[in-house]
C-alpha cells in the first residue's frame, strides 16, 4: 500500500508552525504518522488537496491530512475494515461517539457532519479507478476516566471532572487545545486506559462468561502480575520498583539512566535514555524523553516531558506537554497547558486552569474568542520564549513565540542595591557592624517616618483625567494612630480608577524609603 499525504500549512497559534511540525508525544506529528503507518504503507507522496488525487490507482492507497493525530489501534481497525469492503472508504464516526463530540469537535473544522455521521479526511482507495469514498464508521470505544467527587464549582456535572478517553484515538490538530488533548487525555491517559482494560478482563469470578477478549488478556495479565511479584521479592532490584505500578511491564526505562532510590515512579510510564531523576521526585503515568533532568522534589503527572527538558527542584507539571529543550524553574506550576520548544519559565510562576467567576473558558482561535467546552484548561506558551519569575497566567491564554516577559513592578521588584554604602561612606564602628539593633528595616512598599510614626503607602490612587502633580495632592491619608487603616477615600478614589503614578512622579515626592535604626523584632510583623 502507498501513502499520500495532504499538506495543511495552517500555522497553529501561538507556535507559528503547521501541526505537522509540532511535537506530540515527543515526536513531530509527521514522524508520528510515518511510524504508525510503517507496517501498512511504503513510500509517500505529498499533495496540497484532495482534488489533486489521480483518477486511477495502480495499487492500494492510504490518504490522510498531515494534521491528523491517531494511534495504532485506530489506523489498524480502519485499514482492516476498508480492505474487507474492497471499495473506497472515508473514516467516519457515529453522532453519539462521546470522544468525538466531547473533545474532538470543539475548535475543529476537519471533522464535519455529513448526514448521520461525522467524517474526516482519512481515506482508503483500492487499486483501479477512483470512486467516491463511502463513510466507514469506526467506534473509538470511549471510556469515562477522570476525577470524581470533587467540589461542584469545578465540575458542574455532579462533581465529576471526567474525560472521554478513547481506545482508538482520532483528532484534527487545529489549535493548541488539540495538542493538549493529544498529549494528555488522548495520549498518556490512553495508556492508563489500556492497562485498566487489561486488568478488567479475564477475571476468574466471571470465567464462565469469558469471551475471546478475556482469553487474549489472560497471558499478558499473568505476565504483569508475575513480573511485579518477582521484583518485589528480588533483593537486587531497584528500590523504587517496590510497587505493582512500578514494575518493568509498566515503567520502561531507557539506557544510562540515574534514578534515585527515593523517587516514586508509577506506570504506565516511558523514560528515555540518559535521564536523571533526583531524590523525592514523583512521576506518574507520563512520558519522559531522552537527556532529561528531573531534580529533587519535582512532580510530573499525566504529562509529556520531551527531550532535553530540565525541571529543577519543586517544579510541578500536571496534565501538560513540554516540547524539547524547555525548562520550568523551581516552585512553578504548569497545569493543563502546552509549552513550546526552547522555552524558559521562571521560578514562582503559576498557570491557572480554573475560572473563578464561573464563566466558560475561551481561547483565541482563528482571530476569535471561542469556548473550549471544558471547565478547566491551562495556557499555551510558544517557542523560544523567556518568561520571568512571579507571573500568573489566566486560563485559555497564549504567549506567542519569541516573547520575553519581564516583571515590571516598582513596588516588589528590586532594581538596584538596597542599603549598600558607597565607597566614600564612613565605616561604622566595629561594635555596631553586627548589632541586631543597628540593622536597617524597610516596610516595602510602605514608607515609615520615625518622627511621626506614620506608615504610608507610596502608591497613590489617581484618576485618568488628572495630571500626576494634581493626583499627588489628592492621595488618601492614613490614620496616624493605626497606620494600616485608611480614612474614608477621597473624591479621586471614589472615581474608581486605580492607576499608579509613573515612576518619575513617584520619585518627585517619595524619593527613597526612610531607614529605621530600631530593633528588627519590633517591626517583624511587616505590612
Amino acid at each position: 500500500m502507498k501513502r499520500i499525504i495532504i499538506h495543511d500549512a495552517t500555522p497553529i497559534a501561538p507556535f507559528g508552525e503547521p501541526a505537522s511540525e509540532l511535537r506530540l508525544l515527543n515526536k513531530q506529528l509527521w514522524l508520528l504518522q510515518r511510524d504508525l503507518l510503517a507496517r501498512h504503507c511504503k513510500g509517500m507522496l505529498e499533495l496540497d488537496g484532495i482534488e489533486e488525487l489521480p483518477d486511477h490507482f495502480d495499487d492500494e492507497h492510504f490518504v490522510c491530512k498531515d494534521n491528523l493525530f491517531f494511534n495504532q489501534e485506530l489506523v489498524d481497525e480502519f485499514i482492516v475494515q476498508a480492505r474487507a469492503r474492497r471499495t473506497a472508504c472515508q473514516i467516519a464516526f457515529a453522532l453519539d461517539d462521546k470522544a468525538i463530540t466531547t473533545h474532538a469537535l470543539p475548535l475543529a473544522t476537519g471533522i464535519q457532519r455529513t448526514g448521520d455521521v461525522y467524517v474526516a479526511e482519512m481515506y482508503y482507495f483500492p487499486a483501479g479507478k477512483r470512486h467516491a469514498p463511502q463513510p466507514l464508521v469506526i467506534d473509538t470505544q470511549a471510556y469515562e476516566m477522570g476525577y470524581y467527587n470533587i467540589p461542584q464549582y469545578m465540575a458542574p456535572q455532579q462533581g465529576d471532572l471526567v474525560f472521554q478517553v478513547p481506545n482508538r484515538v482520532f483528532l484534527s490538530i487545529e489549535s493548541w487545545v488539540h495538542i493538549y488533548l493529544a498529549s494528555t487525555p488522548f495520549g498518556v491517559f490512553n495508556w492508563a486506559r489500556q492497562v485498566d482494560d487489561l486488568m478488567q478482563r479475564g477475571r476468574l469470578a466471571n470465567i464462565r462468561t469469558w469471551d475471546k477478549h478475556d482469553w487474549h488478556a489472560l497471558r499478558p495479565k499473568i505476565e504483569l502480575l508475575l513480573t511485579s511479584f518477582g521484583e518485589r521479592i528480588n533483593p537486587f532490584e531497584d528500590h523504587w520498583r517496590n510497587h505493582f505500578l512500578a514494575c518493568r511491564k509498566l515503567v520502561k526505562v531507557g539506557k544510562n539512566c540515574s534514578i534515585d532510590p527515593t523517587a516514586i515512579i508509577h506506570g504506565p510510564t516511558i523514560i528515555g535514555d540518559n535521564v536523571y531523576i533526583g531524590p523525592g521526585a514523583v512521576i506518574t503515568n507520563s512520558l519522559i524523553g531522552s537527556n532529561v533532568n528531573i531534580m529533587q522534589g519535582a512532580q510530573v503527572m499525566l504529562s509529556v516531558i520531551s527531550d532535553r527538558c530540565f525541571l529543577p527542584f519543586n517544579s510541578a507539571i500536571f496534565m501538560s506537554s513540554l516540547m524539547d529543550g524547555s525548562m520550568v524553574a523551581q516552585n512553578t506550576c504548569v497545569q493543563l497547558g502546552v509549552i513550546g520548544r526552547n522555552t524558559f519559565i521562571g521560578a514562582g510562576s503559576t498557570f491557572t486552569d480554573f475560572n473563578l467567576l464561573g464563566e466558560p473558558i475561551r481561547t483565541l482561535h482563528r482571530g476569535k474568542l471561542e469556548d473550549v467546552c471544558t471547565p478547566v484548561l491551562g495556557s499555551a506558551v510558544g517557542h523560544h520564549c523567556k518568561i520571568g519569575s512571579g507571573f500568573y497566567t489566566y486560563p485559555g491564554r497564549m504567549i506567542g513565540s519569541n516573547t520575553v516577559l519581564i516583571l515590571d513592578n516598582d513596588f516588589n521588584v528590586i532594581r538596584r542595591a538596597v542599603n549598600v554604602p558607597r565607597h566614600d561612606a564612613p565605616t561604622p564602628p566595629e561594635e555596631d557592624m553586627h548589632s541586631e539593633v543597628q540593622r536597617t528595616v524597610y516596610r516595602w512598599p510602605y514608607l515609615y517616618n520615625p518622627e511621626t510614626g506614620e506608615l504610608r503607602d507610596p502608591r497613590p490612587l489617581v484618576r485618568r483625567d488628572v495630571s500626576p502633580a494634581e493626583a499627588l495632592d489628592h492621595a488618601p491619608d492614613f490614620d496616624h494612630h493605626n497606620p494600616l487603616v485608611k480614612h474614608q477615600p477621597s473624591a479621586a478614589f471614589e472615581a474608581g480608577v486605580h492607576d499608579a503614578l509613573p515612576l518619575a512622579a513617584q520619585t518627585e515626592r517619595n524619593a527613597v524609603a526612610i531607614p529605621i535604626n530600631e530593633p528588627q523584632s519590633i517591626y517583624s510583623g511587616g505590612a
